[in-house]
């Protein structure tokens, strides 16, 4: 086998697909971006179609553009936006309703009317999560009941539920796979993290059929067979993560203690925590980091709803900048005296706040604030927050705070002033790895070593190559004043306030 593996990453504003070779090297690449669908304010939508069709796309430009046969791939692997929802029809493959995306607020009032019955722990417990509309559980109760005739179909089983990796691979091994992975359904509030199965009770509260289920899989496991006719060759699908635990994968956060953050849409930061599940007590979430060989490895997450989004809307909002990459500078040559915040609570805030109420806001604009300040106050809310995250984590799981070494991916954190500042606020180092693609390594880690043409974890972890620490710079007295500023725009924002 030649070793080839071919990653679908399949995210929030765009599909991609990147071949790696069997030297674990980025290749060749496809990636198109689709439409994002706003129909209501806080309600975020995606066409199922458009995500299929934008992903095959990508993978078939990404076989092409490496110059190899289709049939010189020895796997695919899937890596996903998560917790966001499509339901399809189980013999058509027709989507019922637009997918409702992660970063959807549709089912806030359901949240709160499930916390109002005392309902959050026996969630919590069970899942790990909070209820909070980012997750899947209550999306899909909302389909159900809002589409004419659904849950009645569901019951009879004629519809299938899937985050967006069971989509792709029923549609990849043309309706012969109906499956999931342990991470994906880990976001879903109606699986049982300890017992690694869907939950009755959980599934009779939000009132969702179980026949309309996927059946749950380890990380790297045979999930079937890409079709001929889609990418030129049979293709063994052999692995599927969500994102954020790919990236996970990806960095090589194998042992506890070991934390990673990813800066894309919005940032997620995760800590191995290892083999026993351990609840927060600050209002951070318990997932399943891995499952492989049926043994599940978890991980405390922070989850922040913008991050990169917040220099998208510089650029199609604000309009200030023409592209991301114009940021940085920017922010370089902001005025030093003015401290500037932005709270991107545009879609509500997540960990350690969770208020999907919360809108966003700036604080501390003069009348000599302008593109600079702004751009600046853009990049450092995704520091300040990180910070929230870390200190959240410290307090849940006890790891020494000044020997925490955080692995970053991402597209923001191309950027040197960026990852200064992150270092700066965090008061820790930052490791920037050389492969920043560790979304799709890791899902072609999982598809390449199950198909045994990758090293196993032993010696994919001794891969795992350091491009440039950045170590703290900023005095004590300067980062306690920004941060204690950070916290006082924060308590503005928060919608109870």
């Amino acid at each position: 086998m030649s070793g080839y593996i071919l990653a679908i990453d399949q995210g929030t504003t765009s599909s991609r697909a990147i071949v790696f070779d069997g030297k674990m090297r980025s290749v060749a690449s496809g990636q198109k971006e689709f439409r994002q669908i706003f129909p209501q304010s806080g309600w975020v939508e995606h066409d199922p179609e458009e995500i299929w069709q934008t992903t095959l796309w990508a993978a078939r430009t990404a076989i092409d553009n490496a110059k190899i046969a289709p049939s010189d791939i020895s796997a695919i692997g899937i890596t996903n936006q998560r917790e966001t929802v499509v339901v399809w029809d189980r013999a058509t493959g027709k989507p019922i309703h637009n997918a409702i995306v992660w970063q959807d607020r549709r089912t806030a009032r359901m949240c709160e009317a499930l916390k109002e019955k005392d309902l959050e722990k026996t969630f919590s417990e069970k899942t790990g999560l909070l209820l909070d509309p980012y997750f899947s559980g209550t999306k899909l109760s909302w389909l159900l009941s809002n589409v004419q005739g659904a849950r009645e179909r569901a019951e009879r089983g004629e519809l299938c539920f899937g985050t967006i990796d069971t989509f792709l691979l029923w549609r990849l091994t043309g309706g012969k796979s109906f499956l999931t992975d342990a991470t994906n359904v880990s976001r879903t509030l109606i699986y049982n993290i300890r017992t690694n199965d869907w939950d009755n009770e959980l599934l009779d509260l939000l009132d969702i059929p179980r026949a309309m289920l996927p059946e749950v899989r380890d990380c790297a496991a045979d999930f079937g067979m890409a079709q001929k006719e889609l990418l030129g060759a049979e293709i063994p699908i052999l692995g599927i993560a969500g994102d954020q635990q790919a990236a996970t994968i990806g960095q090589a956060c194998f042992k506890p203690g070991m934390l990673k953050s990813t800066y894309g849409t919005g940032c997620f930061a995760l800590l191995n925590i290892g083999g026993e599940m351990v609840l927060s007590k600050n209002r951070l979430l318990t997932t399943i980091a891995y499952r492989l060989d049926g043994q599940t490895t978890y991980a405390l997450e922070g989850s922040i709803f913008i991050a990169g989004a917040a220099v998208q809307w510089l650029r199609d909002g604000l309009k200030i900048i023409k592209s991301a990459g114009e940021t940085a500078a920017l922010a370089a040559s902001a005025d030093p005296s003015q401290q500037v915040y932005l709270v991107p609570a545009f879609t509500g805030l997540g960990a350690p706040w969770w208020d999907p109420d919360a809108r966003g806001s700036i604080h501390g604009l003069t009348r000599n604030s302008g593109p600079a300040e702004f751009a600046r106050a853009a990049l450092e809310s995704v520091c300040y927050q990180t910070r929230d995250l870390a200190d959240a984590m410290h307090k849940d799981w006890k790891v020494a705070e000044r020997e925490t070494v955080l692995r970053v991916d991402g597209g923001m954190v191309a950027s040197d002033w960026t990852m200064q500042a992150l270092a700066d606020i965090l008061d820790a180092p930052v490791d920037r790895p050389q492969i920043l693609e560790t979304t799709a390594l890791g899902a072609a880690w999982l598809a390449g070593s199950r198909a045994g043409v990758w090293p196993d974890m032993k010696g994919f972890a001794e891969s795992w190559a350091l491009e440039r620490t950045f170590k703290p710079e900023m005095d004590d007295k300067t980062r306690e004043a920004k941060l204690k500023g950070w916290h006082e725009a924060v308590k503005r924002t928060l919608s109870g306030s």
